[in-house]
């Protein structure tokens, strides 16, 4: 990389870290590189500055320590805390944002799924909204599961394996094809 190199403010994706249990370090310091806007929670502020990371909003309900300077406080209000981050983020027009969570729940993220580029980690899974047609190339023997209830789904390059599971058949592309305006899925990291 040169050291020339600039790095426009929203260029790379917001990190929202709603919880770390289960995540690995090595992946969190991908995440960070670009020194992406970082939103967290108060408890999860605490490991974050523990790691030496930089935070820029810590999202509360109440009242919270600000463990580093230049830190800002968001409130929740009547919402939950992913609400008011993703309020936030998609207000200030950012295109996309990584969320790293402990406990998924899709009906979080339904809402956002066309407003903003999501891409969800929990434990050892990567989730993200797809379009109808979505492609993409994935070697074979891959597992992909379906998060989302859909109707009347045709894939290529997959068999199922469960009711809501997939695994490719080769190396080379994958699609999926519905009619609902997107649906979640879940890769393995």
């Amino acid at each position: 990389m040169s050291s020339h190199h600039i790095v426009r403010e929203k260029q790379e994706p917001a990190l929202l870290v709603l919880g770390l249990d289960n995540f690995s370090d090595e992946l969190l310091g991908q995440l960070l590189e670009w020194s992406p806007t970082v939103i967290t929670t108060a408890q999860t502020a605490e490991k974050l500055n523990a790691y030496g990371i930089k935070i820029d909003w810590i999202i509360t309900n109440g009242d919270n320590e600000v463990l580093q300077s230049d830190v800002k406080l968001m409130s929740a209000g009547d919402g939950n805390l992913t609400d008011a981050a993703l309020n936030y983020l998609t207000s200030y027009e950012y295109p996309s944002v990584n969320i790293i969570t402990d406990e998924l729940l899709i009906k979080d993220y339904e809402h956002f799924a066309d407003k903003i580029n999501l891409v969800i980690f929990n434990k050892h899974h990567k989730i993200y909204p797809i379009s109808p047609g979505f492609s993409k190339w994935k070697p074979s023997g891959e597992t992909i599961e379906l998060l989302s209830i859909v109707n009347d789904l045709h894939v290529k390059g997959l068999k199922k394996i469960s009711s809501n599971k997939y695994s490719t058949t080769d190396d080379g592309m994958i699609s999926f094809h519905f009619n609902e305006p997107f649906l979640f899925i879940a890769e393995e990291l």
